[in-house]
């Protein structure tokens, strides 16, 4: 915060819009110079607490969770101003950028209304965790299948909305998910894939996505990427939508073959889906992440050759001075949970045990969550890190600051972090990524120790991101960029297990 600042603090009745829309707003007012911070957020109880850690809190009394809140603390009057009407000039352009068809009618109010104005068959529903509930139910007492974007929703009731699903011979995909392509049409966190024959149910979204850009890139093509939760193959849910899913794919005559991607499964009920895809007329290759398991690079290979597409080598991009080995720890920050079970499975097997947020062994969990001495990674779209707060494959402000961090760390270490790309991700991942990355190791420098970085990059060549210009901007940050989480993994491995005089 700026030594002298002036704070401004609005209040709007009423007034709605979009999360997405509000955070790509905040972000670019922040980065006005002389803004030392910027929220426009609708008004919930959880963003009033930001708003209050802040220091904006102390004058919204009134404000309900229709309202929109505009915050804003710079150096002077003038870029206040400034900044109202750049965030002015930005809503009013999403209010009208969707201009177009027929408004003559009024809109539905409840998706179960929309649901019997139209002919669709599936809603995709993205709501606060504590409203997902009702509003999934609604939409299958209509008749749809669900999609269910929302994190945050209670086990018991995803109990239910799977058991109302199954009464009805529908498919809930979710809660918590962010991925999937039906028909060709990606929805949510999604690749760019080109079509083809393979059918995919995913209990791991980022698992999910991994294993697509690695078939894209193989040449292999896919039909329905059908997403089911984090937790469907918990014992609790038992794998309830895996196997309508299973079921669903194994019926479609122009499904060819069928890949199973899961953050590691209780292992009872991967006993239940093992039977299941055995019994299959369709065959089904499994990848479970875990101990004892192949990695997710293994399994698309394995995808890619009974598709007649056999892989020598996956994409690798290097800077142009490579850093070397030295004895040191590796540090993961991990936006999606199974890229980094999957990587703490790896290095473990190498290194001994990796302390996290979601630990592979319980003595391994991070006492709150945060840090440690030692190989740490952290899966920073944990529902707990994500309430109140967006996804980190849209904001990186708190893996940056977690990146400062690594950075100030005496000794030497290896950073290791996926970037992924597609539809729903950030727009320009490495634009943000990049010039922390180089100050990091700058950091590092200065101190006489050095950070390595690997990068883990999931993307296709026709992502909007554009996959080697990412690499690139990544490698000129001095990263080592990997197609392949597992092949960062044991890169992140080789270069802290350098032998004395060997590197």
């Amino acid at each position: 915060m700026s030594a002298a600042s002036t704070t401004h603090l609005e209040l709007r009745h009423g007034v709605y819009h979009d999360s997405v829309t509000l955070l790509q707003v905040s972000r670019d007012i922040t980065a006005i110079d002389g803004v030392d911070e910027a929220v426009v957020a609708m008004a919930t109880e959880l963003n009033l607490g930001i708003l209050a850690d802040l220091g904006f809190g102390q004058h919204i009394d009134d404000a309900t969770p229709n309202d929109l809140v505009v915050a804003v603390r710079a150096a002077d009057d003038a870029t206040v101003a400034a900044a109202r009407a750049q965030i002015d000039a930005a809503l009013a352009a999403t209010s009208t950028s969707s201009v177009g068809g027929d408004f003559s009618a009024p809109p539905p109010r409840t998706v179960g209304g929309a649901a019997r104005s139209t002919d669709l068959d599936l809603a995709l529903i993205s709501v606060p965790g504590e409203h997902a509930y009702v509003e999934a139910m609604d939409a299958l007492r209509a008749g749809l299948h669900v999609m269910l974007f929302s994190d945050n929703v209670p086990v018991a009731q995803e109990i239910a909305l799977k058991a109302e699903g199954d009464r009805r011979g529908l498919l809930v995909m979710g809660p918590d998910c962010g991925t999937a392509i039906v028909g060709g049409v990606g929805l949510g966190f999604a690749n760019v894939v080109r079509p083809g024959p393979v059918g995919m149910v995913a209990a791991s979204g980022t698992g999910a996505q991994q294993v697509c850009c690695l078939l894209d890139a193989a040449g292999v093509g896919l039909r329905h990427v059908l997403g089911v939760g984090g937790r469907d193959l918990s014992a609790q849910i038992g794998g309830a939508s895996t196997l309508t899913a299973l079921r669903a794919l194994d019926a479609d005559p122009r499904t060819e073959l069928i890949v199973i991607v899961s953050k590691p499964p209780d292992p009872q009920v991967a006993a239940r889906v093992r039977e299941a895809a055995a019994a299959c007329a369709t065959h089904v290759v499994l990848g479970f992440v875990g101990r004892g398991e192949r990695d997710l690079t293994a399994v698309a290979d394995e995808v890619a050759a009974y598709a007649g597409h056999a892989v020598d080598a996956h994409l690798r991009w290097d800077p142009a001075d490579p850093p070397a080995p030295a004895h040191g720890d590796v540090r993961g920050l991990f936006s999606g949970g199974t890229l980094c079970d999957e990587a703490m499975v790896i290095a473990a097997e190498a290194l001994g045990p990796v302390r996290s947020n979601i630990p592979l062994e319980p003595d391994w969990a991070l006492p709150d969550g945060d840090d440690a001495d030692g190989h740490v990674m952290i899966d920073l779209g944990e529902d707990d890190m994500t309430r109140g707060r967006p996804h980190p494959m849209i904001d990186h402000g708190l893996r940056i600051a977690r990146m400062e961090r690594t950075a100030q760390r005496p000794g030497s270490h290896t950073l290791l972090l996926d970037v992924v790309l597609g539809h729903g991700a950030d727009a320009d991942p490495a634009g943000a990524l990049a010039p922390a990355l180089a100050a990091a190791r700058r950091t590092a420098d200065d101190r006489g120790d050095r950070l390595a970085v690997v990068v883990s990059l999931c993307g296709t060549g026709d992502d909007p991101q554009g996959l080697d210009r990412q690499a690139k901007a990544l490698t000129d940050a001095g990263a080592i960029v990997c197609l392949s989480n597992a092949e960062a993994a044991r890169e992140a491995v080789r270069l802290v297990s350098a032998v004395e005089g060997s590197a």
